[in-house]
């Protein structure tokens, strides 16, 4: 399983440990990646994601997982993420075309 967020596309960056003495050593930079599950509204139902903590963040403030995937572009998005926007969009398609 890929340590990259499913969202944003955040993944493992590299730097240095660098000492008192200004010794160099290489090190891993971690994204801080949770496993969650999001409820979407025009799916009802819960869909599990693997997503970094600032991701969460941002898709809580934006309203929620349907409002925060409509209101990004694509090109913004990972692969998982449009994936999940396509199948919310036919839902929404879908209900509005039966309540009609």
């Amino acid at each position: 399983m890929a340590r990259r967020c499913a969202f944003t596309g955040k993944g493992v960056q590299s730097g240095n440990n660098v000492s008192h003495a200004n010794n160099k050593t290489r090190r891993r930079f971690m994204p801080n990646l949770q496993e969650t599950s999001l409820y979407s509204d025009a799916l009802a139902s819960m869909v599990p994601l693997r997503l970094a903590t600032s991701s969460i963040r941002t898709i809580e403030h934006k309203g929620g997982l349907d409002a925060y995937l409509l209101g990004t572009p694509n090109s913004k998005l990972g692969a998982e993420a449009v994936k999940i926007k396509r199948r919310i969009v036919r839902a929404a398609a879908a209900k509005e075309s039966s309540a009609a």
